[in-house]
């Protein structure tokens, strides 16, 4: 998408590319946001099983637990 300096435009410049994205706008599928929200808190909470920030993860999986005995330098 190349650059384009808004700065630089005309009146009549602008109007067209205000009203050409108006255009493209008028044509996206829009949803209401408390159907989206209520969609979205399902399906968050569908997966809360396999979610490792609310169960932890496992001891024998977890690559960051401490080592006991220590660093030991050759």
């Amino acid at each position: 998408m190349p650059f384009i300096d808004v700065e630089n435009l005309t009146d009549l410049e602008k109007a067209k590319m205000e009203a050409e994205q108006k255009r493209k706008e008028v044509k996206l599928e829009r949803a209401l946001v408390s159907k989206c929200c209520t969609e979205f808190m399902d399906h968050v909470q569908g997966l809360v099983e396999e979610d490792t920030l609310v169960k932890g993860i496992a001891e024998d999986k977890n690559p960051f637990k401490e080592l006991k005995g220590g660093c030991v330098v050759c």
